[in-house]
């Protein structure tokens, strides 16, 4: 199959692999160059502006997610033009990362130098690993600077300090340097010392002052997850008690009927709102539980997981629409979001029902797929809930194509089993990176 060969653009695309493709098209179509390298337009259509606040560089909106993106795709189709998509967006972030400021995960350096390592890795440039290890050094700098340990800010959630130490953990492993690990140690050892980890979210948008989330990006369950990552590394058991009182924070507010379970948005305020997506819902808590099950082996917090993933079926979705899955298709808050919880779940227990509805959600995230001007597959969504009329279509990873294209893309892995093959997860996924059950290993 060439490059470009696809399905006629008034047709619909037959497969997770060939909708990617599709995604890809697009969001090449957004691509500007300059001197320093190429950057992707957030939102390239004349008929509204971003979802979000503008960031070239990031791993949420911009090109940091891009370049992971063309890296899959061009494992998944062998094609080596993805590649040097690839090469010009991790180029431009090697020569612009010093402009910014921001340490997070998903909005600032942290996910640049991700982006920048698996670049390197994968293009075989030594250049891009040695900016990553650079930021990498700026982090930890910046985290002694405080004075009082390491500390980069007040917030301990994954969108905080909770992202950039899972992101120092993935450079240490990388990259080979122990220092980052250290690092990323001290400053989780004073996380887990919060007497229920998480209980610091009241200045998130559209929440009430005293609101408590126990949801993943913002909430109890991103961090009880860093904390269980963190006795993954060390076997230290303060880890592990911190982690699992955050659990059990998370067990208590949740809505629990027979083998399903639900998660409040936030409390004590809106119990009965329960988003089934990765930022503040089912598909992000679940992968706390299975983090917990993957370092300690508690047959239970798997259970816990499956719970919340039978409690995503049980809703109704993708057929229904529910208040805490509303018009989004994004990896956020959305389909995609979903689909990587399902597709995890299966290479995680080999259970065929996990894998048969990741693809019942793909075909009905297809079939929402845009494509009115020929130049590819967008995905119109209302990204803010409360804001239903404020309707776009992204290039970005967590926000828009580029993430929806990389879900369908570990979908596909998934059932390759012949010819098994790598995926990229980012550092809060907890399942394993080729996508397939032990069983298939022989």
């Amino acid at each position: 199959m060439s490059l470009e060969e696809t399905r006629a653009s008034s047709a619909r695309a037959d497969s997770p692999l060939t909708a990617a493709i599709l995604a890809g098209r697009w969001i090449r179509s957004a691509a500007i160059d300059d001197e320093r390298g190429r950057r992707w337009l957030a939102n390239p259509d004349s008929r509204g502006a971003s979802a979000v606040t503008p960031e070239p560089w990031s791993l949420y909106s911009g090109a940091a997610g891009i370049v992971l993106f063309f890296l899959e795709l061009a494992a998944a189709t062998g094609h080596d033009a993805y590649l040097d998509d690839a090469r010009a967006g991790a180029r431009r972030l090697a020569a612009t990362w010093r402009e910014q400021d921001d340490l997070s995960l998903y909005h600032g350096l942290t996910g640049v130098m991700i982006a920048l390592m698996e670049a390197g890795w994968t293009l075989g440039e030594a250049e891009f690993e040695g900016e990553a290890a650079a930021i990498a050094d700026l982090i930890v700098s910046r985290g002694r600077a405080q004075g009082d340990g390491v500390q980069w800010s007040r917030d301990p959630a994954q969108r905080g300090e909770g992202g950039i130490i899972l992101g120092l953990l993935r450079a240490a492993t990388h990259l080979g340097v122990p220092a980052y690990e250290a690092a990323a140690v001290e400053a989780g050892l004073r996380i887990a010392r919060l007497p229920v980890p998480g209980h610091r979210f009241g200045d998130c948008a559209d929440l009430p002052v005293d609101a408590v989330t126990p949801g993943f990006l913002a909430g109890t369950s991103g961090t009880a997850f860093l904390l269980a990552r963190l006795y993954g590394v060390t076997g230290e058991e303060r880890f592990l008690h911190a982690a699992r009182s955050g659990a059990a924070f998370v067990r208590e507010v949740s809505v629990v009927t027979g083998a399903c379970a639900v998660v409040p948005h936030h409390v004590p305020h809106a119990r009965g709102l329960h988003y089934l997506g990765f930022c503040s819902g089912s598909a992000g808590v679940a992968r706390m539980f299975y983090e917990l099950h993957r370092v300690g082996g508690d047959p239970g917090d798997l259970e816990w997981a499956e719970r919340l993933a039978h409690g995503i079926v049980r809703s109704g979705v993708p057929r229904r629409r529910t208040e805490g899955y509303w018009n989004v298709a994004c990896q956020c808050c959305g389909t995609a979001g979903v689909i990587e919880l399902f597709v995890g779940l299966w290479a995680a227990t080999g259970d065929e029902s996990h894998l048969q509805y990741a693809r019942t959600l793909a075909a009905d995230l297809i079939g929402r797929a845009t494509d009115h001007n020929g130049r590819g597959y967008r995905w119109y969504q209302a990204y803010r809930r409360l804001r239903p009329g404020e309707v776009t279509a992204d290039t970005g990873y967590m926000v828009g194509a580029a993430g929806i294209g990389a879900a369908l893309l570990h979908l596909d892995a998934a059932g390759q089993s012949a010819d098994p093959r790598r995926v990229v997860l980012l550092p809060d996924n907890p399942f394993p990176a080729i996508p397939l059950p032990a069983s298939a290993f022989g």
